[in-house]
């Protein structure tokens, strides 16, 4: 940890930094695509305009965020490694950092729990969460109870997800001979235990998959991520409201300008410079009460479960490719109100 912080509670450097993406406001667009790594970060960046140079930050905590616009449009593409705890790090300190709504499509990897060829393209309407439950007495097993917790379903924002199918379809090459799915996507909380996946640890997991399958309806694929963007998406737009009266402090948005250093995505990142000391209100919302976090979510089939194929190296940078395009595509087409946006003088993605 280099930077002085301040406040316990919500982490940031003095000239306004989240503690873990590394990034302020003016740093981060409206319009988000999510992914796991940093390589299908920059494959995706790829499309965006020459000008303004696209902004590059990675952070200590291994966050990386690429900001620019496309087809004139600001946008950025995080990439936050996996799991639901690193989803938690993004939405949370993104929000922190943008004014108005918040709309975000997650592109990732996932397996089939459905029928369907690896390479082909899932769009879920809706996800669950698959927990290990630790109150289960995994060292000696219990006859009876069940070791694993399935929630109920939360849904993707209706509006994305049908730009989205729009787009996907529009989009795909004449090439691609795989399926493309809907249905209900299922999280777990780790790789192994939480997705079936059998190692030598004791996880009583054995029939995890065939109960997933015949307790969730409809449900296509299996992965890490999505469900907590879902999660944490209606919590904010269903639920802020209602609770708000309830809060006494906010911790606000970052407002002042920002010195942004610059490079290529091509080239590698690099870390901003602090420009000095920001402005930061002591209280009042972070947004205005009326604002929504919108999600959705492109998957890739990278592995079928019940046959163990697996996706060849050529097939994911195909699929990398044009997914990245339909989803900024499918981006472009969503509204922000204008006065809810950070003034493009100060941001990253002015146009000089």
């Amino acid at each position: 940890m280099k930077d002085k912080l301040t406040d316990a509670n919500f982490p940031r450097t003095v000239d306004g930094r989240v503690y873990h993406l590394g990034i302020r406001s003016g740093e981060v667009a409206n319009r988000i695509i999510t992914v796991g790594s940093p390589s299908r970060a920059r494959t995706i960046s790829t499309h965006l305009d020459a000008l303004p140079t696209p902004f590059v930050l990675s952070s200590e905590r291994g966050f990386l965020t690429i900001t620019g616009r496309y087809k004139g449009i600001p946008v950025s593409i995080v990439s936050i490694g996996m799991g639901h705890p690193n989803m938690d790090f993004f939405v949370r300190e993104v929000r922190e950092c943008v004014r108005g709504d918040m709309i975000v499509v997650r592109i990732g990897s996932c397996g089939a729990l459905a029928d369907v060829p690896v390479g082909s393209v899932a769009i879920p309407r809706a996800c669950v969460a698959v927990m290990r439950d630790f109150n289960f007495e995994f060292e000696e097993g219990k006859e009876g109870d069940s070791p694993y917790l399935i929630s109920r379903e939360a849904e993707a924002d209706g509006e994305l997800h049908e730009k989205l199918k729009q787009a996907i379809d529009s989009v795909k090459p004449t090439s691609f001979t795989g399926a493309i799915v809907q249905g209900v996507n299922a999280s777990a909380d780790s790789f192994y235990s939480s997705q079936g996946r059998l190692t030598s640890f004791p996880d009583y997991n054995e029939e995890l998959v065939e109960r997933i399958q015949r307790e969730v309806k409809d449900v296509t694929t299996l992965e890490m991520e999505t469900f907590h963007l879902y999660h944490l998406a209606k919590c904010w737009t269903l639920g802020r409201s209602k609770s708000a009266t309830k809060q006494t402090h906010i911790p606000p948005v970052t407002t002042s300008p920002t010195e942004p250093t610059t490079s290529s995505p091509s080239q590698g990142a690099s870390n901003a410079s602090p420009s000095g000391a920001s402005n930061i209100s002591p209280s009042g919302p972070a947004t205005p009460g009326n604002t929504k976090i919108r999600a959705a979510a492109v998957q890739m089939i990278f592995a079928a479960r019940q046959s163990r194929e697996f996706i060849s190296p050529e097939e994911v940078g195909a699929l990398e490719g044009w997914t990245g395009k339909a989803v900024l595509d499918a981006l472009g087409g969503m509204e922000v109100r204008t006065e809810d946006l950070h003034p493009e003088e100060g941001s990253v993605w002015a146009l000089k």
